[in-house]
C-alpha cells in the first residue's frame, strides 16, 4: 500500500486555494450574464407591488383617447380607490358603448362619494379633515403604518381643495448614555489660601494648583504629594497653563502679570507686561506659540510666546473677561465675560467674528469638548452648548442654579459644572441630562461658606476629575468602578423636547 504523505493544514489550505483561484481565474471580474426570464419576472413583481392599484388606469385612459368619446384626464381630476377590490377608479363618467352620447342613464361610472370613499371625506369643508385612523382603515395599508397618531399636519397640494395628512412625530430628548457615578477619593492640604487654579502636565504625571497665598504648587497625579512650590507673584493666582511642547509653566495673577516659568530652573524667565488690571484666565494655543490672556480689562491680549510682544489686544467686551480658550480649528479663540456675552475671535484678522447673546447673567466658564467641534459655557441661568465655527446654539442644560465658576469635559461625553456653592453637577454631553449631583463638603474646621468651588480640571486620561475649593484643598475624584445600569439606573423618561430657540 502507498504511504499518503502528510502536509499540514496550512499547506493543504493553500493548494486548495491556489486551485480554486486557477478554476475561475479566467472569469474574474466578468459580469454574470443576464437572464431575461428572471429579469421579466423581477419586472412584473415590481411593477405589481408598486403599481398594481393604479396598472389598469393607463389602458382605460388610452382606449378611452382612441375612442375619442371623452377628454383627457384633467391634472385636478380625484382618483377614487375601490377597497373591495384593491383597484383605483378614475371620476370620468364615460358612456355604456362606442357612439352612444354622454348621458345620466348613460353614464357607467358613479360620482366616488357613492360608491368609493365614505362620505365623511367628502363634502366638507377644508378645514375638515378626515382622522388618520379612518383613512388607514380604507386604505386597507395598517400593516404600513403605526397606530393612529393625533398629532397631524395639513400639508396643502396642487389644487384648491387638496389635502394631505401627515402624521408628525413630536420631538423627544435622545436617551442619555449611562455613565457611572463619580467619587471622590483624595483630599490634599497644603494650600494656605483659596484654591484658584489647576493645570495637569500634559505627560500625566503631575498637576499644578495656583492659589491666594501667591504661590504655585505641583502634585504628583498618583500620589497626592507636593513636589515643589513655586514663588514670585504678589496677589491671587488666577490661571495656569502648562505648555506641552517646551518645559514651561505659565501663570496669571491678580496682580496684573504674567510669567513664564522654566521647569527646568524653577524660575521665572520672561514677564508679559501690559494688563491693565488683575488677569483672571490663560491659555495656550495648541499648535502656535502665542498665549492668551484675559482679565478685568474687560480684554483679551494675544502674546508672542518668545518675544514677549502683544500681538493682539482684542477689544470688544464691556465687563470683565472672565475666561479664554485656544483651539486650532476656527475659531482661533474664544472668550466669555460678565457683560453676558461669549465672543468668537478671528485670530488672523485680531477681531470678533461672532458675538452670542444668549446668556441672560454673565458667563463666567467655557469648555471645550475634547473630540467634537463643539463647546459649552456656564452661567447662573442655564448651561448652553454651541456649535463651531459660527456659535450655532444646540441645547441648554438646566438645573445648576449657582453662579457656576468652572467647566470641565473629557471624552467619555462626561461635563461636569462646579458651583459657587460647592454643588457640582455632572452632564451628558449629548444629552443634556443630569446624571449625578454632589455636594462638595468642606475641610473640617472650615464653615459652610467655604464650600464653593473654584476651578475642575480632568486629567489626560479622562478618569480623574481635580477640584480646587475654597476650604484650601484639592479634592480628585474618580468613576466608581463597582457601579452598574443596574445599581445606579437612569431616572429617564422620553418627554417631549420643548427646545428653546436661545
Amino acid at each position: 500500500m502507498e504511504e499518503v504523505q502528510k502536509h499540514s493544514v496550512h499547506t493543504l489550505v493553500f493548494r486548495s486555494l491556489k486551485r480554486t483561484h486557477d478554476m475561475f481565474l479566467s472569469d474574474h471580474a466578468h459580469i454574470p450574464l443576464q437572464d431575461d426570464k428572471g429579469e421579466k419576472l423581477r419586472m412584473a413583481c415590481k411593477l405589481n407591488d408598486e403599481y398594481g392599484n393604479v396598472k389598469h388606469l393607463a389602458t382605460e385612459k388610452k382606449s378611452r383617447a382612441d375612442d375619442d368619446v371623452v377628454g383627457p384626464y384633467n391634472s385636478q381630476a380625484i382618483i377614487s380607490i375601490d377597497y373591495q377590490h384593491g383597484q383605483a377608479m378614475g371620476t370620468h363618467n364615460y358612456p355604456s358603448g362606442p357612439g352612444v352620447h354622454l348621458t345620466e342613464n348613460t353614464a357607467m361610472q358613479s360620482h366616488p362619494s357613492q360608491k368609493a370613499l365614505p362620505s365623511s371625506m367628502y363634502g366638507q369643508e377644508d378645514n375638515v379633515s378626515a382622522g388618520v385612523h379612518e383613512i388607514q382603515q380604507h386604505a386597507g395599508m395598517q400593516e404600513r403604518y403605526a397606530p393612529p397618531s393625533k398629532a397631524l399636519v395639513a400639508v396643502s397640494g396642487q389644487g384648491k381643495n387638496d389635502k394631505m395628512l401627515v402624521p408628525t412625530k413630536a420631538p423627544t430628548m435622545p436617551k442619555p448614555t449611562w455613565h457611572p457615578p463619580w467619587k471622590l477619593y483624595r483630599v490634599i492640604s497644603g494650600h494656605h489660601g483659596w484654591v484658584r487654579s489647576i493645570a495637569v502636565e500634559p505627560g500625566n504625571e503631575w498637576f499644578a494648583t495656583g492659589s491666594a497665598d501667591r504661590m504655585i504648587k505641583i502634585w504628583d497625579l498618583a500620589s497626592g504629594t507636593l513636589k515643589l512650590s513655586l514663588t514670585g507673584h504678589i496677589s491671587t493666582v488666577r490661571g495656569i497653563v502648562v505648555s506641552p511642547r517646551q518645559p514651561y509653566l505659565f501663570s496669571c495673577a491678580e496682580d496684573k502679570q504674567v510669567k513664564c516659568w522654566d521647569l527646568e530652573y524653577n524660575k521665572v524667565i520672561r514677564h508679559y507686561h501690559g494688563h491693565l488690571s488683575a488677569v483672571h484666565a490663560i491659555d495656550l494655543h495648541p499648535t502656535i506659540d502665542i498665549l492668551c490672556t484675559c482679565g478685568r480689562d474687560a480684554t483679551v491680549r494675544v502674546w508672542d510666546m518668545r518675544t514677549k510682544a502683544c500681538i493682539y489686544t482684542l477689544t470688544g467686551h464691556t465687563n470683565t473677561v472672565a475666561d479664554v480658550k485656544c483651539q486650532s480649528a476656527e475659531p482661533q479663540v474664544i472668550s466669555c465675560s460678565h457683560d453676558s456675552t461669549i465672543r468668537l475671535w478671528d485670530l488672523a484678522a485680531g477681531k470678533s467674528k461672532a458675538t452670542l447673546t444668549n446668556h441672560k447673567k454673565s458667563v463666567r466658564a467655557l469648555a471645550l469638548h475634547p473630540v467634537q467641534y463643539t463647546f459649552a459655557s456656564a452661567s447662573p441661568d442655564n448651561l448652553k452648548q454651541w456649535k463651531f465655527p459660527d456659535g450655532n446654539f444646540i441645547q441648554n442644560m438646566s438645573g445648576h442654579n449657582a453662579i457656576i465658576n468652572s467647566l470641565a469635559a473629557n471624552s467619555d461625553n462626561v461635563l461636569v459644572s462646579g458651583g459657587d456653592n460647592g454643588t457640582m453637577y455632572f452632564w451628558d454631553w449629548r444629552s443634556g441630562y443630569n446624571f449625578q449631583r454632589m455636594q462638595a463638603m468642606a475641610q473640617p474646621g472650615s464653615i459652610d461658606s467655604e464650600a464653593g468651588i473654584f476651578a475642575l480640571q480632568f486629567d489626560n486620561s479622562g478618569t480623574r476629575l481635580i477640584s480646587a475649593e475654597a476650604d484650601k484643598t484639592i479634592k480628585i475624584y474618580k468613576e466608581d468602578d463597582t457601579a452598574t445600569e443596574e445599581t445606579h439606573p437612569i431616572n429617564w423618561k422620553p418627554d417631549i423636547l420643548r427646545k428653546k430657540r436661545y
